[in-house]
């Protein structure tokens, strides 16, 4: 019975680790189709202008970048997710020696400065910064440049939504600011349960919010980690007043997207080495604590 509920248990924790990943991929791609729907259809507003040659050349343009921004972000996920972070494989160079090492008692290894253990991953991942819960992976030394990308492409695109679903915040106000329009704007679901509204104005509704809300939220974990990266600190090392590790904004930068940082967050199939091995920093400043 014991080994039953714990097979049971086991299965249950795979299927919610990947449940994030599952529904950022179809929010994703669903945004993706309901702005291109907007493109293709809706735009430009005016009537006269559907059929020309600059209405064709317009809808090409934002389909081009719509299509540009969805690929980066993808890839981007995916070369986070087959990119381990962690210490499996890598040569720690036997007993650890040094200030900054300490003993995983976890993982039985002695583990370089910046390196900690996560309990979700189960294993310690070099330059820890933390785990991700929409992914379900740490980020680390190794996969940093993917989830800066991905983060990056993400607020770029949220942005480019919420300025294309303007006109859907238009229609449902159109009329005015009503209890039915806000309703449709806040609890769109119970609006469509209750027969209210149409399925294609709930849907309508619904991807708005999303960017709306989706924007607001990947804007704050994509300034933050900016300013992370500026600074030099992991957002385990953003809670103390140290940068011991700061090198400099072109320097940071090198170290986190690699020797071509000018040009790797353009797209994630450009070749970046990272500077070092994720064990061994350069130190610019005191590693203790301050008083």
């Amino acid at each position: 019975m014991t080994s039953l509920a714990s097979e049971m248990f086991c299965r249950v924790d795979r299927v919610c680790r990947h449940l994030p990943v599952a529904l950022n991929t179809f929010l994703v791609f669903s945004i993706t189709g309901e702005v291109s729907y907007l493109v293709l259809v809706e735009a430009p507003l005016e009537a006269d202008l559907k059929k020309t040659q600059w209405s064709a050349w317009w809808k090409l343009v934002h389909l081009l970048a719509q299509y540009f921004m969805l690929g980066n972000i993808c890839w981007n996920a995916l070369l986070f997710l087959r990119t381990s972070p962690s210490i499996k494989g890598v040569f720690l160079g036997g007993e650890g020696v040094g200030q900054g090492w300490r003993y995983c008692y976890s993982c039985e290894t002695h583990t370089p400065p910046r390196c900690s253990h996560c309990y979700d991953c189960k294993v310690c991942v070099l330059r820890r910064d933390h785990h991700c819960v929409f992914f379900g992976q740490c980020v680390g030394f190794r996969n940093y440049r993917y989830f800066l990308s991905c983060l990056l492409f993400m607020w770029s695109g949220l942005l480019y939504a919420t300025l294309m679903n303007a006109e859907v915040f238009i229609v449902i106000l159109k009329e005015g600011v009503t209890v039915h329009s806000v309703l449709l704007l806040l609890i769109p679901w119970i609006m469509l349960v209750s027969g209210q509204v149409s399925a294609r104005a709930f849907a309508f509704a619904f991807i708005a919010d999303t960017c709306v809300v989706g924007f607001l939220l990947v804007s704050a974990f994509f300034f933050f980690h900016l300013f992370l990266l500026f600074r030099g600190q992991t957002t385990r090392e953003w809670y103390s007043s140290r940068r011991p590790y700061n090198l400099g904004l072109q320097g940071n930068l090198r170290c986190t997207l690699g020797h071509r940082w000018y040009l790797s967050w353009l797209c994630p199939l450009i070749p970046s080495p990272l500077p070092g091995d994720g064990i061994n920093f350069k130190v610019t400043g005191s590693l203790e604590p301050t008083q």
